[in-house]
């Protein structure tokens, strides 16, 4: 296995303000100096960083001084993560503007994975239909990235349409997407992660790895919370899954660069160290 780390860690995400009033330029991103991340990620021990694609947009126009931050630290571009809304039909030729532009800038970078989040819950509750209409533009947003020469694949995410066991199911059966199996959500969320990726092995296309409390909701370094991380990496290995593996830490307010060594010695320990 290989083995990267979400630069959020270091700044946490926030959203670019035009998206309050204009769909197509609404990005996620990472506040903060990107380099300082590369640089710590890299003296962790990893081997690769996952990025927001609000933090590649500024880079649009020319992507090399990015790219040259990547071989400077050693580092390869694991993913891009993007997300949307996704159930408003009408508004699909918006985003997917957006999505275009995010997948054409993860792809100069060198991305091997587009990894999509999000699908709105409506102020009155999930709809039976939303699960349809998302799926639809989510295979849209796909087949795009895969013409990109990205493997892309959908992040089930607390506090989004599919987050139980059950609305996941609901999402897979309306789109053909992989599965990006992020263990500390689907825990939190009530899900048995390794049973969720026992179920979905046959598209399982990129994994992030975090530990939580699952009292709190708290992220962890792993190996320090709740989540059976062995039953975890027992399934990954059953489902033949030989690809990055994504440790993500976003929220943690403890030491953070020795909250990454730790997840580097745990991955060590479970043989998955690169």
């Amino acid at each position: 296995m290989k083995l990267a780390y979400e630069a959020n860690a270091w700044g946490g995400v926030v959203g670019t303000p035009a998206a309050v009033t204009d769909l197509p330029t609404g990005y996620y991103l990472t506040p903060g100096d990107i380099g300082v991340a590369l640089t710590a990620i890299a003296e962790a021990g990893f081997s690769g960083v996952e990025v927001f694609d609000g933090n590649l947009m500024g880079w649009e126009d020319g992507i090399e001084p990015f790219r040259s931050a990547l071989t400077d630290n050693g580092l390869s571009l694991t993913g891009v993560y993007s997300g949307g809304h996704f159930i408003y039909r009408d508004a699909h030729d918006d985003e997917y503007a957006r999505f275009e532009r995010s997948i054409a800038v993860a792809a100069s970078a060198g991305a091997r994975h587009y990894i999509v989040g999000g699908g709105s819950i409506r102020s009155t509750g999930r709809r039976v239909e939303d699960f349809a209409v998302m799926g639809e533009l989510l295979d849209r947003v796909a087949e795009r990235a895969r013409a990109e020469g990205l493997v892309p694949s959908y992040h089930p995410h607390l506090g989004s349409l599919a987050e139980t066991g059950e609305q996941i199911d609901a999402l897979f059966a309306a789109s053909s997407i992989g599965l990006c199996a992020d263990v500390a959500h689907l825990a939190v969320g009530g899900s048995d992660p390794a049973a969720v990726i026992r179920r979905y092995a046959d598209r399982l296309d990129y994994v992030h790895l975090k530990d939580a409390d699952l009292t709190t909701g708290a992220f962890l370094p792993l190996g320090s919370g709740d989540i059976d991380l062995a039953a975890v990496i027992a399934e990954v290995r059953a489902a033949g899954y030989d690809d990055w593996i994504t440790v993500e830490l976003d929220g943690y307010l403890g030491d953070l660069q020795a909250a990454a060594v730790t997840s580097r010695t745990f991955l060590e320990h479970h043989g998955l160290a690169d």
